[in-house]
């Protein structure tokens, strides 16, 4: 099976939602957030966009683990001939 979009796009969200993080934590004392009634939006958007992207990489992370070939689920081996 081939690559699954969960994984890239995860990455995605966690790199952007990272920078977001670090931009809003850095600056969270001046001015700039004025127009946002005080509100960190850098900070709150990058974690929410950090969280979600930790999520969704999970996801496609834990479904490759159990779509392993070699190593299959307990129940779906052969069972072979009982002595």
């Amino acid at each position: 099976m081939g690559l699954d979009i969960r994984i890239p796009l995860g990455l995605i969200f966690i790199i952007i939602g990272g920078i977001m993080s670090i931009f809003g934590f850095i600056t969270r004392n001046t001015g700039i957030y004025q127009r946002s009634m005080g509100i960190n939006i850098n900070l709150t958007w990058g974690a929410l966009m950090f969280l979600f992207g930790l999520i969704m990489f999970l996801v496609g992370r834990r479904q490759k683990w159990q779509d392993d070939p070699v190593n299959p689920r307990p129940w779906e081996k052969s069972a072979g001939p009982r002595h």
